[in-house]
């Protein structure tokens, strides 16, 4: 007998425990795209990006007219002439890998400053999403941009556009089929 109260005690617990809590969700892409500094940012790096592509395609251009004309050279060049040829031609190569390595690798120039430049805009949102979550209680946010597991959720619970009006923006008129 007391066991079965006890299990009906924990149980309505249980419940009512899982019924007060409250849930909200943003759209983290959404609040980004309506961020005029992200934008400009975003576009900055892509322009940044860009240009150092173009800078390391030329000299993968030169490496390979080099290499073209010393294929067309070869014939008449002496054993000495080939091997400075050759180490020349490695040695464009390697410090042309070395540069894309650094514009684009893993910690490269790419990597830092679209760190510098996003990051901040990243924090803000979370702080923002942070005071908004503790002011209103919110046991959970979820994040529902891209590549997000939330098959559904009901417009009424997403709080992308307060979180951007509490950052001091004015959310786009967006339908929420979109979001």
């Amino acid at each position: 007998m007391k066991k079965t109260l006890l299990a009906m005690v924990l149980a309505m617990a249980m419940g009512f425990c899982a019924y007060a809590q409250k849930y909200a969700y943003v759209n983290t892409e959404y609040i980004l795209q309506n961020i005029p500094e992200f934008v400009k940012a975003q576009e900055e790096i892509d322009n940044l990006s860009v240009e150092w592509q173009a800078e390391i395609e030329n000299l993968f251009a030169e490496i390979d007219a080099l290499y073209k004309q010393f294929q067309n050279d070869a014939p008449l060049l002496t054993q000495d002439m080939k091997n400075r040829r050759e180490n020349e031609i490695i040695t464009k190569e390697k410090a042309a890998k070395d540069l894309q390595k650094k514009r684009f690798g893993v910690d490269g120039d790419l990597f830092k400053r679209r760190q510098e430049m996003i990051r901040p805009i990243q924090d803000k949102i979370y702080t923002a999403i942070e005071k908004r979550a503790k002011q209103k209680q919110y046991t959970f946010v979820f994040d529902r941009s891209d590549n997000s597991n939330i098959m559904y959720a009901d417009p009424r619970n997403d709080i992308s556009n307060e979180i951007l009006r509490d950052m001091g923006y004015e959310p786009a008129k967006l339908d929420e089929q979109e979001k």
